[in-house]
């Protein structure tokens, strides 16, 4: 019986350690994504103003008359 409870008990630890580990890797999981979607915003800004400016340039550029 008791060797059962000492069993319980380290698996019970073990348990604990797992799920403070979890808790870590979690938190830096989630400062990883932040960071990944503020990068992707910077991103789309910087793609939205190269789209405008190309559009820009290409307003200027004159048609072809055949």
């Amino acid at each position: 019986m008791e060797a059962e409870i000492k069993s319980l008990e380290d698996k019970l630890v073990q348990f604990a350690k797992l799920c403070q580990q979890l808790r870590v890797e979690n938190h830096r999981l989630r400062q990883d994504v932040a960071s990944a979607l503020n990068a992707n915003r910077q991103l789309e800004g910087k793609i939205g103003g190269a789209t405008a400016r190309l559009e820009a340039l290409l307003q200027k550029i004159p048609e072809d008359t055949v």
